[in-house]
């Protein structure tokens, strides 16, 4: 029997922790769960205002409103609830309202119940990934969903014309000068090395900049406006705004203004190396096919070097020796917030051999079932 027409397909719960980080991610999948699949999504976000700059369209104060065919929500308190969807994503741990829950177990079948965790490479995710946790009361099981890098986990999240569209923007110098102008911005000086910056707030950035000022490349560094901007400002004695241009010896700062997805993913794919954070744009820089640098999310007791060397033990296993040492040590050095001369000198000879690995490691990826793949095949089992 078909849904009724006021009930979505699919159900996601979005709780905005890490800015843009998390909205990002579900925001993706629901624009492609929409597009490709057409499938009727609701997208439940407690902070629309956050939500705006990735979704300039979003209106703050309206608590239902349609975007690309998605139905987005103001997940606000007290939470009346709707016919839940056949299909729950709960995301990032947050906790759906229990006045939802209790909707879900009156449903006949109840729906498919799925956590979507965080992105990690660690060896014990493949034995977690679609786990069951029945609900202590109701006749209701939750199912935990580890997206990840192996055949064994939920996958990556992936457009089916992502690398389609990569490859036309790359070869297409009229739309690179589009993506320019849009920002406000001419086209970095030929032979410089380009480097966009996205990061958390770093003391690196405070002890690279100099480094790429004293360098024999020219250096330019693209920065969307982000947390590094109080770093930029630091080094260079003044405040700083969107369209605003620094330069020092052989490094040039372009201060680009905050950048919506596609955008971002243009200015990924038109530079040579990119400083990421989070999960994300960290996931886009791999889909790019360029050097990266990933600044974890920061973690009581150092527990994010374990998930950050989880990743480089996969990462850097095709690597030659030198090139994998280089990575390991700038990475580190990154996510402590102290970067010397010898780090950056090591990473930056291995650039060449980088590039090469970021294509092979790409095209790897690529040869996988997507996350909305997975997610969809294992719903469909649960139905």
């Amino acid at each position: 029997m078909p849904n009724p027409p006021s009930r979505p397909d699919w159900d996601i719960f979005c709780q905005v922790i890490d800015n843009f980080g998390d909205i990002g991610v579900c925001w993706r999948l629901a624009r492609q769960l929409r597009r490709e699949r057409q499938l009727r999504v609701r997208l439940w976000v407690d902070q629309l205002e956050t939500f705006r700059p990735l979704l300039p369209e979003v209106d703050p104060g309206r608590s239902i409103q349609d975007l690309h065919g998605v139905e987005i929500r103001r997940w606000e308190s007290p939470f009346v609830s709707p016919l839940p969807a056949p299909v729950v994503l709960e995301t990032f741990a947050c906790r759906i309202p229990e006045t939802f829950v209790a909707a879900m177990a009156q449903q006949r079948p109840p729906p498919v119940w799925i956590n979507l965790d965080y992105l990690s490479a660690e060896a014990w995710v493949p034995g977690c990934h679609t786990l069951p946790s029945p609900h202590p009361r109701l006749p209701l099981t939750k199912f935990f969903f580890f997206p990840g890098f192996t055949r064994a986990t939920g996958g990556l999240l992936r457009e089916r014309d992502l690398q389609a569209r990569r490859q036309q923007f790359t070869a297409d110098a009229e739309q690179q000068r589009v993506f320019w102008r849009r920002t406000g911005a001419a086209p970095p000086p030929v032979g410089s090395l380009r480097v966009s910056l996205f990061a958390y707030e770093n003391p690196a950035i405070g002890e690279l900049l100099p480094l790429w000022q004293a360098a024999d490349t020219p250096v330019c560094c693209l920065a969307p406006l982000s947390r590094p901007l109080t770093a930029i400002e630091a080094y260079a004695g003044q405040a700083l705004k969107a369209g605003d241009m620094v330069r020092r010896g052989a490094l040039e700062i372009r201060i680009l203004p905050f950048l919506e997805q596609n955008a971002y993913d243009q200015l990924l794919w038109l530079c040579d190396l990119n400083f990421v954070r989070g999960e994300d744009s960290f996931l886009r820089a791999q889909w790019a096919a360029r050097p990266m640098v990933w600044h974890i999310y920061p973690q009581q007791e150092a527990a994010h070097l374990v998930k950050l060397d989880a990743f480089l033990d996969l990462y850097c296993a095709d690597l030659p020796a030198a090139s994998a040492t280089a990575v390991r040590k700038f990475w580190h050095a990154w996510n402590l917030g102290r970067v010397d001369a010898t780090h950056w000198q090591n990473f930056a000879a291995s650039l060449p051999t980088l590039r090469e690995h970021a294509q092979y490691w790409q095209e790897a990826l690529a040869e996988e079932d997507d996350l909305s793949t997975r997610l969809l095949s294992f719903a469909g089992s649960r139905l």
